[in-house]
């Protein structure tokens, strides 16, 4: 089966000094794959690499099946790829609903209003959908980042220390919404902290350590994370 995303042999970094150094990983289709590792390992330099942000010296980016080394974050946007970052990043003074629909018209979705209200639906944020998302919880914030990427057609999702600002309730249930995700088939790369909500709904993790100068990626299974 085609990876649903591919990172090969990327080696990327800042000014010369590389960041990662010969990283391969890649996502299946309707899976789950974390990244862990310390604060400044280059994870979330390693997600700026997949989304288009950061262009590796070295290395290529396979998304569903195309090379798109080279492609902008828009063209990567507009062919499936989706993210939100650990700092929300929704439009504060717009709507939950508003938020939501922005994205479906920016993607021409065939008819943006019902998808709005399947989301809205299935993220469980009805009660909240006329609310402005800076007066928002944190976890609900999350959700409407997530809905908003799905609202814009995103096929695979970035996930950017997802937990951050969760109290654990609010952890537990976001499992419950990683895990529905993915058994919609949705293809997700998480970077997290939490090892809970890691070993919770990752079918495989890769750990970012440092090597040299730079870092590679080695697979280690979920199940050997702390529950």
């Amino acid at each position: 089966m085609e990876a649903a995303l591919q990172v090969e042999g990327v080696t990327a970094g800042y000014r010369g000094v590389p960041v990662l150094r010969d990283v391969t990983f890649a996502v299946a289709p309707g899976t789950v794959v974390g990244l862990v590792g310390p604060n400044g390992a280059g994870k979330s330099t390693l997600l700026d690499v997949v989304c288009g942000e950061l262009r590796p010296s070295v290395g290529r980016v396979v998304l569903l099946g195309r090379d798109v080394t080279r492609l902008s974050v828009r063209r990567r946007a507009r062919m499936g790829l989706g993210r939100t970052f650990q700092r929300l990043e929704p439009f504060g003074s717009l709507s939950v609903a508003d938020n939501l629909l922005v994205a479906a018209e920016a993607a021409q979705a065939a008819e943006p209003g019902a998808l709005v209200r399947d989301l809205l639906q299935r993220f469980g944020l009805v009660d909240f959908a006329d609310h402005p998302v800076a007066m928002a919880p944190t976890g609900v914030a999350r959700l409407v980042e997530i809905a908003r990427a799905l609202a814009a057609g995103a096929r695979v999702l970035l996930l950017d220390e997802p937990s951050s600002g969760m109290s654990e309730a609010q952890v537990r249930e976001f499992a419950e919404t990683v895990r529905a995700l993915r058994a919609g088939g949705l293809s997700i790369l998480l970077v997290e902290h939490d090892t809970w909500l890691v070993a919770a709904v990752c079918d495989a993790v890769y750990e970012v350590s440092r090597a040299g100068s730079g870092l590679r990626a080695s697979g280690v299974r979920a199940s050997g994370l702390g529950a």
